[in-house]
């Protein structure tokens, strides 16, 4: 069966949707109502039908608007990279961690002053003393990857190039998921762009810093998670047809072949290989796949659906999930566990460490792992020191303290890296969560339902650290989950093509205005998303709020 989309394009249509989809009583009621509305295409609509007229001119839609939209990207984040050449912000740890992780397998301490050392080249002037981190070695490692292949020192193209390639690419992964939520790909298109010109995130890629690819992981993950939803629609269903008329088993079947349930757990592990904050994606949607499961078999007429989903299913799901997140995290760990000087790599060969009792058996190496993940947790979860960028979780969706990444004032201007968002993107964003969490009380959509559980596991566990050091920053993690919110609010505000013409026009011009001003806003900001001299003046028009200089 299949559905047209916003833009026309036709696409499947799952047996949910199709339900959905149905006239209700209260939509009879009003037939004779609805009759009377205009439903021609708009000009608008007319136009871009001759557009897309053809098969050619459909599928070159279908893949070059993703492709510009990457494009933009691509030119926002790469523009202009290595300046200014100094490390900014935490690249203070990142970039020279990365270059010894790459060397020698393990993060290495530096001598003082090293970064001003480190930028003018002399990048091999490490100590033989192990440095104590605090993250695991993922996005270390991709860090020094582009260092290797492009440069290191001479030129800061080389430490920010591995960022901003994993930023480039969530746009465009970002454009793909919001196609297969919306079946549209103007709707992903404008996901992608909105994406692509958001100053959060241009400066979150050009920027040598870990949590742009926790978000890719994650966003991954996300993905992987939806096409999951589609595939046990289609067993549950092939099963429905197979068991024939008649009653059903209480619990229903028991699904072990899930291939992207097992693509789910390497994305979100890998998102936890580079911040541990990439584990509460794992724990959300582990919970968000037992309760879609259950859903689906109470919508299949299972009798013991939930008992089905927790005790049958469920236990399938952890095993294709879990321990291939684990494998994929301990495997990031292979420079430190396969060599013999990184930080409490040997304290359980140190004599009265190692474990007595029935956990004397696992090797010294996996002992000294985990005394060294308990010393790393304790400083996570007591880190209170007081930073004057920081900002208390409860601010960020309002973002009042946008962190400062590197500033530099000469006579009469400066040079600015502020990472805030576009702010009528974000702010709109953040009112249309309130849309959504009304809509999903009054009329639940799966598609809403995915996007809340994408905010929730980003932005929900920070709540429960009031007292840590945390940064606005922080929300990158989060942030395509809102803009799937506002786009999902642009696609109802625009309506179906052959809604109300009225409506659908004033919607189209409305959603217009709207991008238009945000693109206008993009290039009003992007000087300070990108240390570009300014005037005192022009600086002095980005502060709107107090909080924000």
């Amino acid at each position: 069966m299949t559905v047209t989309g916003s833009d026309g394009e036709r696409s499947s249509a799952t047996f949910d949707e199709v339900v959905a989809a149905a006239p209700s009583a209260t939509v009879r009621r009003r037939d004779a109502r609805v009759s009377r509305v205009r439903t021609e295409p708009t000009r608008i609509d007319a136009w871009w039908a001759r557009v897309l007229g053809t098969p050619g001119r459909r599928a070159l839609w279908y893949w070059g608007g993703p492709a510009i939209v990457t494009l933009l990207a691509a030119v926002l984040r790469l523009w202009n990279l290595g300046h200014p050449h100094a490390l900014v912000f935490d690249e203070t740890y990142y970039v020279k961690d990365a270059w010894t992780l790459w060397n020698t397998g393990a993060e290495r301490s530096w001598p003082d002053g090293a970064d001003d050392a480190f930028a003018a080249g002399d990048v091999n002037g490490w100590l033989d003393d192990p440095s104590y981190v605090v993250h695991p070695p993922l996005g270390k490692w991709i860090i020094g990857l582009g260092m290797a292949l492009v440069g290191q020192g001479t030129d800061a193209v080389g430490w920010r190039i591995g960022t901003a390639v994993v930023g480039i690419l969530s746009v465009l992964l970002l454009t793909l998921i919001a196609r297969r939520l919306f079946s549209s790909t103007a709707l992903a298109v404008v996901a992608g762009g909105l994406f692509a010109i958001d100053g959060h995130a241009i400066v979150m890629s050009r920027v040598a810093l870990l949590d742009t690819m926790v978000m890719f992981f994650a966003l991954l993950g996300f993905g992987a998670v939806i096409l999951d939803r589609e595939w046990v629609r289609r067993r549950l269903d092939a099963w429905l047809v197979r068991r024939g008329p008649g009653p059903l088993p209480p619990w229903g079947p028991v699904f072990w072949t899930r291939p992207w349930v097992i693509a789910a757990g390497v994305a979100f592990g890998l998102a936890t290989s580079v911040k541990w904050s990439g584990l509460y994606f794992l724990a959300v949607f582990g919970v968000y796949l037992v309760v879609v499961d259950a859903l689906a078999r109470r919508r299949a007429g299972i009798p013991f659906f939930w008992s089905a989903a927790i005790l049958k299913q469920g236990p399938a799901t952890f095993l294709l999930l879990v321990p291939v997140a684990l494998v994929v995290y301990a495997a990031s760990w292979s420079g430190w566990l396969l060599g013999d000087d990184g930080y409490d790599r040997t304290w359980a060969d140190q004599a009265g460490n190692a474990w007595t009792g029935p956990f004397a058996w696992i090797p010294t190496a996996l002992q000294s792992l985990w005394h060294y993940h308990s010393s790393m947790y304790t400083f996570h979860v007591g880190l209170s020191q007081p930073h004057p960028y920081q900002a208390s979780p409860t601010t960020w969706l309002l973002m009042l303290r946008p962190t400062s990444m590197w500033y530099s004032a000469t006579p009469g201007g400066a040079e600015a890296i502020t990472a805030i968002a576009n702010p009528l993107i974000w702010w709109a964003a953040v009112a249309v969560l309130l849309f959504l969490v009304y809509r999903m009380i009054t009329r639940p959509d799966r598609r809403i339902g995915l996007v809340l559980t994408g905010i929730l596991a980003g932005y929900g566990p920070w709540l429960l650290y009031p007292e840590r050091t945390v940064f606005q920053f922080y929300t990158i993690a989060f942030e395509p989950y809102l803009l799937l919110a506002l786009v999902f609010a642009i696609g109802w505000i625009v309506g179906p093509r052959d809604g109300d013409t009225v409506r659908r026009g004033t919607g189209l011009v409305i959603v217009a205005v709207f991008l238009g001003v945000a693109a206008l806003l993009s290039a009003f900001w992007f000087p300070m998303w990108t240390a570009t001299w300014v005037p005192d003046v022009f600086i002095r028009l980005h502060y709107w709020l107090p909080s924000w200089i």
